[in-house]
This record gives structure tokens, C-alpha cells and sequence, in this order.
């Protein structure tokens, strides 16, 4: 794999997932309780044996580099790097901001396209999945493609929402359908679920294959596809053009694959993990997911009680605590009686030091959840202020809502924003 370099996109607004993108870029935002989203495709290169990669940034990215920096460190002799490239002005490239996903990778290609990388692997910032890219690249040669596209059997009602292909015996991609609308446009590239068995996947009536937007291309044909157009995005233009044009491979993938672009899809994915039947597991020997090492003390739990949940390390929860089918993030201080049911508790970025918990005239309240308070339903982001008493609960099933300055109702789950300090007894 020395011939390998990853480009991971990690430059989108994010703004499916506000207000989780308010202060941080969405590769960022933080994943079952100790990660962050950006360490499933950084861990699944590493795993795979490419250690050559980049990551390509815009909005809001302080978070992600500091993360990146503190976290992906290789040995001199490795020739291993995670390098971060930020959208910038240059000469050559223009003034503009990335564009698109092609686009951002159009404006880097000097540094994709040197003499000693044949194959570029292109990855999203915001996918839950494991998977081992060198059987993809194995896939790539064999089939001495152009282009090689990762795909993963569904069935044809999920179909609306993902990008379908057809492909011919050969797993040549023929033709490609962006979400469906129609079932004319569906049964343009339905495959035969036989066609599925016959590679060793179980299809289970599953006769569409979706694109998982992970790409591998040869290095000149990455370039000739970017140089020649002013195409800006991979999935809508780059990928249907190729078709016609190159050889593109398709590799059939079938484990668990999440795209966290909603409020919903993150709330869902964070909740399964926690779950002991999880279709995710963390807990993988051979490929594990790394991420920031942290220097704090185990969590500390007196008479509460927790089922099917996560409690990441350097929490404190207080006597009468119930929490439930949850994920706890770092240095989280739950207080008496306090319960947590199908919530996502983010936790804090720094212990406050005993006597100095009121910081300001805003600060009234002590860092993390007073007693007696009761979140179901809920995401709490970090270092959030939640005076006793208080009932983070979406009583009225809003779907979609503002409520007063610090929280928000999206795909009917209600959203506590970082930083925010919710008073003693309040309720939406």
C-alpha cells in the first residue's frame, strides 16, 4: 500500500446536522461517547495499511485539526502521515472556497497526483462503517479498472435516498440512477438478486446496489477526470461521467454501513452501539478505531443504576442515577437521581476546579447535570449547565422546532446546544 494515498473529504457545512456543526466542522462532531466521526476513516486506512493521508477541511475547523494533530502521530520511519489541508487562497487555484467534493480535491491534486502514488483512495468525513480497503484495491487490479466504487445491496425502498447502479457480469458499472423518484427510473437499475448470491453475498431479496461514496482511481485518471471539467461534486457528476468513459468496478461490500448526515441517522447510529446486539462493534481486536489518548481516571459510579448503555471514562454519576439505552461522553458529572433514557450525553472538555465552578455572571450553575433532572430522547452537547430539577423531554412530539436559545428540535429529537446553561426547572 506505499503506493496509496486517502483523501478524506472532511470540508462540508454540515448544516443537515445543526446545531451540532455550530462550533465544530462535521467530521468533528463527537461518536460514542470518547471518538469523533473523523477517526472511522483515519482507523479504517490505518487498518487497511495505507498511511499516507490527507484530510480536507473548510468550515469551522479548529476542533478537527487539534483533534487530528494530537491524535494521529507516525514514527520517523514509517513515511506515514495524516497531513490536514485547509481550504486557502492561492495563485494557480483561485480565491474561491472548495466547492464541492470534487472541487476541494481538484485544488489539491499537486499534492495527490506525485510520481510515486498510482492509486487514490477517496473517502467521506461522515460514514460509520469497517471495512478493509486493501480488498478493495484487490478488486481494482484484478479488474484492471479505472475506477473502483464500493457498493452495498439494499433493498429497493431504501433506494430514494442513496445513489443505485447496474452492473454487467463482468461488476462493470453500466448505468446509474441519483435517488430515485419513479419506479421506472428504479427499475432502470435493479439488479438480479441472483446476481448478488452468485458473489457470495446473501442478497435476501435485496436488488439494488447502492454507492457507499468511496472511491479508488488510478492517479492519471483522477487528474484528466478533475482537469478536464468543472465538475464539483464526486457522486453527481465525477461518477455518472466516468461510467461512460472509463472502467468502473464496482466492490460489493455487506457489512454494517451508516451515513451520519442527519440529526436522526447520528442520534439512531449512537443509540445501536450501545446496544449488547449491536451491529457495530467496538470492540474488534483486528481493527480497532482510535482516537485522542486521553490521560483521565476511571469513571466513578456509587449506587446508580445502567443498562444497555455506554459510560466513557472520567465520568462521575451520583447515588439514585438511572441511565438507559445511552451513551455518556468523557468527564460527564450526573448528578442524585438523575435519568437518562435513549439519550446521547456528550460530557465536557475540562474538569472545573473545586471552588471556582461559578466562572461569570452567566455561569450560575455548576458544569453538567443537577439533581433530579430528567433527559429522554434528548442530545446533550458538551460542557452544558443543567440546573436540578430540569425536564429535557420532548413531551409535545415536536418534529421540528426552536426552543428559547439553547435548544433545538430536529427530526424530533431535542438538541442541547454546547455550551448552554438550561436553569433549574426548566422545560420546553
Amino acid at each position: 500500500m506505499r503506493n496509496v494515498v486517502a483523501v478524506v473529504l472532511g470540508g462540508g457545512q454540515g448544516s443537515r446536522l445543526m446545531p451540532l456543526t455550530k462550533y465544530r466542522s462535521k467530521p468533528a462532531v463527537p461518536l460514542a461517547g470518547k471518538y469523533r466521526l473523523i477517526d472511522i476513516p483515519l482507523s479504517n486506512c490505518i487498518n487497511s495499511g495505507i498511511k499516507r493521508i490527507y484530510v480536507l477541511t473548510q468550515f469551522l475547523s479548529v476542533s478537527l485539526h487539534r483533534h487530528i494533530r494530537g491524535t494521529y502521530r507516525f514514527d520517523n520511519f514509517s513515511g506515514g502521515f495524516v497531513e490536514i489541508l485547509a481550504a486557502q487562497q492561492t495563485m494557480a487555484g483561485g480565491t474561491d472556497w472548495y466547492q464541492g467534493t470534487a472541487d476541494a480535491v481538484r485544488k489539491n491534486l499537486r499534492y495527490l497526483t506525485q510520481t510515486d502514488v498510482e492509486h487514490i483512495v477517496i473517502l467521506s468525513g461522515d460514514q460509520l462503517y469497517r471495512m478493509d480497503f486493501a480488498k478493495m484495491l484487490q478488486t481494482h487490479t484484478d479488474s484492471k479498472a479505472d475506477i473502483t466504487i464500493a457498493a452495498k445491496p439494499v433493498h429497493g425502498h431504501e433506494a430514494h435516498a442513496l445513489g443505485i447502479m447496474n452492473v454487467n457480469d463482468s461488476g462493470q458499472v453500466t448505468g446509474f440512477v441519483e435517488k430515485p423518484q419513479t419506479e421506472s427510473h428504479l427499475n432502470s437499475v435493479r439488479m438480479d438478486p441472483n446476481w448478488i448470491d452468485a458473489r457470495g453475498i446473501v442478497s435476501e431479496g435485496r436488488d439494488c446496489l447502492a454507492s457507499m461514496g468511496i472511491y479508488i482511481f488510478n492517479r492519471k485518471v483522477l487528474a484528466e477526470a478533475l482537469e478536464a471539467t468543472n465538475h464539483q461534486d464526486f457522486g453527481k457528476e465525477v461518477f455518472p461521467t466516468s461510467i461512460e468513459k472509463r472502467h468502473v468496478q464496482v466492490h460489493l461490500f455487506d457489512g454494517y454501513w451508516e451515513d451520519i448526515g442527519t440529526i436522526a441517522s447520528f442520534f439512531e447510529a449512537n443509540l445501536q452501539l450501545a446496544t449488547p446486539e449491536s451491529p457495530f462493534q467496538l470492540t474488534t481486536a483486528n481493527a480497532p478505531i482510535y482516537s485522542r489518548p486521553r490521560f483521565l481516571p476511571p469513571t466513578r459510579m456509587d449506587d446508580a443504576t445502567i443498562k444497555s448503555s455506554y459510560v466513557a471514562d472520567g465520568c462521575i454519576i451520583e447515588p439514585g442515577a438511572k441511565i438507559e439505552n445511552s451513551v455518556i461522553g468523557l468527564r460527564c458529572k450526573i448528578g442524585r437521581d438523575v435519568t437518562i433514557r435513549n439519550s446521547v450525553i456528550m460530557g465536557a472538555d475540562y474538569y472545573e476546579s473545586p471552588g471556582k465552578e461559578n466562572h461569570s455572571a452567566c455561569d450560575t450553575l455548576p458544569l453538567g447535570i443537577g439533581e433530579g433532572v430528567t433527559i429522554d430522547r434528548a442530545i446533550v452537547d458538551k460542557n452544558c449547565r443543567i440546573g436540578a430539577g430540569a425536564q429535557i423531554v420532548n413531551s409535545n412530539q415536536v418534529e421540528n422546532a426552536s426552543v428559547g436559545s439553547f435548544c433545538t428540535i430536529r427530526d424530533g429529537i431535542l438538541v442541547v446546544e454546547k455550551d448552554a446553561l438550561l436553569p433549574p426547572g426548566w422545560h420546553p
